[in-house]
């Protein structure tokens, strides 16, 4: 996410560190690259003079120039700038603070992912907020658009509205209200009809239905990918409909970040929601200032705990770290770990939510670290005996073929697993040694094999 933008604004950021003190000449040269760099990435021109020119007048002044760490004190200006066009502190929740059944309406051009969007925001009231969701499908020009918000809600497990042939998109809105106020429904999502382009017939269902069921929300979902384009898209709705938020889908694949960063600008409207992924939970809060860190390189420490919180088995963690300490890890505490990880996302997604991290995601990229190779990891192992997991040192020339023809694998990748456990329950076995003060006193390189504590390379 945002990995062109970050990699650019981290050359500018680390030139300007390394200067002792910051003239106006060496601002006004950063800001021309920041500028290329938000021009680059796609953010519309009125928002990049905005935003260039904020910077300017906050870094221009005595505070920065006679400043001890100056180049770190831009940095900070400029976060606070991009917190600032991005929506501000806080993620705006969805408005909820209406009498049920809530209406809230989903626009959007085709292909935009408004369809999946709002299966996912079904699943997220439904597991999150404990809401009875109806979902109805108000698309009668694309075909079986109304069975795949069918299946989407049946995967969700929550209901929608049954198909009746014939009816116009108010119709459908008419009945979706009716039958959500009989059966007690809290909230009904409407997802309306797409276009491949903005015309007049499109915008004038979208009011039709607006004025039939008064919504507390009307969402416009957008593709992050699409980058100008998704601004002017936008724009477009704004205009007709006021959206009162957006939805940024395929965030997880946009390496610009234009989009996001030029939509509260171009529309007045917050950014609430982000669609980070394919599964149906892949959905998150936009939170400004955590976007904003991983633009910068800072990371998004706070999000990365969250999502471990909602991914991982705390018990089970516990109970695995209590494990480890003692020297006890064996291989399928190993796959254990492995289907825990797994949970949370892709290695890229993580590694980008750390902090500092920016240089580290080109070398982490060659070294294929994916949720493909836990998955290849894990079927390696479910191939073992139980003796075999506990106990890897019985695993020779013979169990290794026969580990690798009912993995699917080759006998390379069973020995590649076997090396990287064998590594990792080294450390944990120094680990148990050292205990809590011992790390502390000795550092991460009492972990490291022989020869390598004072190797600069960073892995």
């Amino acid at each position: 996410m945002f990995e062109a933008l970050s990699d650019k604004l981290s050359g500018v950021f680390d030139r300007l560190r390394t200067r002792g003190s910051l003239s106006e000449a060496d601002i006004t040269e950063a800001l021309r690259e920041v500028r290329l760099a938000l021009l680059d990435a796609d953010v519309a021109l009125p928002v990049v003079r905005d935003f260039v020119a904020k910077v300017r007048d906050r870094a221009v002044g005595s505070e920065v120039l006679t400043s001890v760490t100056p180049g770190q004190q831009v940095v900070k200006i400029v976060n606070d700038v991009m917190i600032e066009a991005l929506g501000g502190e806080g993620a705006v929740p969805i408005n909820l603070n209406a009498a049920a059944p809530i209406p809230i309406l989903m626009v959007g051009l085709q292909g935009s992912g408004k369809t999946t969007t709002s299966g996912k925001i079904a699943l997220r009231f439904k597991d999150r907020l404990r809401r009875k969701v109806l979902l109805a499908s108000l698309d009668t020009q694309r075909p079986a658009a109304q069975l795949q918000l069918a299946q989407l809600a049946t995967q969700a497990g929550v209901p929608s509205l049954p198909i009746v042939a014939g009816q116009t998109p108010v119709q459908i809105a008419h009945r979706a209200m009716d039958s959500a106020r009989r059966e007690g429904f809290d909230i009904v999502i409407l997802d309306t009809a797409g276009r491949l382009s903005i015309d007049q017939e499109l915008m004038d269902e979208v009011r039709q239905v607006r004025a039939a069921t008064n919504p507390a929300e009307t969402l416009l979902v957008v593709d992050a990918m699409t980058g100008q384009d998704a601004v002017n898209t936008a724009k477009a709705f704004n205009d007709a409909l006021s959206i009162t938020g957006i939805v940024l889908t395929r965030m997880d694949g946009d390496a610009r970040g234009g989009a996001a960063l030029s939509m509260r600008a171009i529309t007045g409207a917050p950014i609430k929601l982000i669609g980070v992924g394919e599964k149906q939970d892949a959905l998150e809060d936009f939170h400004p200032e955590r976007v904003a860190g991983r633009i910068l390189g800072m990371g998004d420490i706070v999000g990365l705990v969250e999502r471990a919180s909602e991914t991982i088995d705390q018990a089970e963690a516990e109970k695995l770290a209590a494990k480890m300490m003692k020297g006890k890890f064996d291989l399928q505490d190993y796959a254990n770990q492995l289907r825990q990880i797994g949970k949370m996302g892709s290695m890229a997604n993580i590694v980008d939510m750390l902090p500092g991290m920016g240089k580290m995601k080109q070398q982490l990229a060659g070294a294929d670290l994916d949720t493909k190779v836990f998955k290849r990891q894990a079927a390696i192992i479910s191939s073992m005996t139980i003796k075999e997991r506990r106990q890897p040192d019985i695993i020779k020339a013979n169990r290794k073929k026969r580990i690798a023809a009912g993995s699917g694998t080759t006998v390379q990748d069973v020995n590649r697993l076997l090396k990287q456990f064998d590594d990792m329950s080294t450390m944990m076995k120094k680990m148990g040694k050292l205990g809590q003060k011992g790390l502390m006193r000795h550092g991460l390189s009492a972990l490291m094999p022989k020869g390598m504590s004072n190797n600069r390379r960073p892995y």
